[in-house]
């Protein structure tokens, strides 16, 4: 059960991640009280899971997923593309 944890915790944190982006600097309400709560049951999951895997494992995978997952969230939802994001952050 502590993987299902830490996996729904690396999704949480895509998940705000993304309404992060959404709130505009926490000026918009609905998405900053989604960040808020994503980012408290993600962090709450994480510790959840880190009662039996270890630190480095679990801390690795959850970053990872949230990493991950936000880069694709980027490409799909704000058509960021990769090669000009590296080059100078604007798109094509």
């Amino acid at each position: 059960m502590p993987w299902v944890y830490l996996l729904v915790a690396g999704v949480l944190e895509i998940v705000w991640a993304y309404t992060m982006k959404q709130s505009h600097g926490f000026s918009r309400l609905l998405p900053s009280i989604i960040t808020i709560s994503t980012m408290v049951a993600s962090f709450w999951l994480l510790a959840v899971a880190m009662r039996t895997i270890p630190l480095g494992t679990a801390y690795t995978i959850w970053t990872g997923i949230g990493a991950v997952g936000a880069f694709l969230v980027g490409i799909a939802f704000w058509g960021l593309l990769v090669f000009s994001a590296i080059s100078d952050g604007t798109k094509s």
